[in-house]
């Protein structure tokens, strides 16, 4: 008798263990970053923009994470990847030729007054918009203090 109520309290803890386990993968899924809609107007992620002037999105997915520029129109504008320190502008968006990043600098021709739009331990994001309706994108490491700065060369 004794053995047999063992049993069942072995099987009641195995399954509470299972449960306490699912529902902790599924908060932790909860707080993921999104691993798909890159390059959607409107992607099913939560926008993190620090700008009322701007919609980014971040998606990680494989140890990279990517970031999203859009307009107040949703139009995609721009996109980078960043994993270990380095960057890579996307061919995504309509602003994807003017990205600047540490690994591929640009002159830092037209307008530079912008904002940061985004900003975590590991990159800054900053926008400036142009005179002719484009934007350019400057894109750093988080702890750079000058985007433009980091992200350029100088001619």
């Amino acid at each position: 008798m004794h053995h047999a109520s063992g049993r069942r309290f072995r099987q009641w803890l195995t399954a509470g263990l299972l449960m306490a386990s699912v529902t902790s993968m599924s908060a932790m899924a909860g707080n993921a970053l999104p691993s798909t809609g890159l390059g959607q107007s409107w992607p099913n992620a939560t926008d993190v923009s620090a700008s009322p002037h701007w919609h980014v999105y971040v998606f990680q997915r494989n140890g990279v994470q990517y970031v999203q520029v859009n307009d107040l129109n949703g139009k995609v504008r721009a996109a980078v990847a960043s994993a270990s320190g380095h960057f890579l502008a996307l061919p995504i968006g309509s602003d994807a030729a003017r990205v600047a990043t540490p690994d591929e600098p640009q002159a830092a021709t037209g307008s530079t007054q912008g904002e940061i739009v985004y900003q975590d331990s590991a990159v800054k994001v900053l926008v400036a918009p142009q005179c002719n309706g484009t934007a350019a994108t400057y894109v750093a490491a988080g702890d750079c203090h000058d985007p433009i700065e980091c992200s350029s060369r100088i001619n």
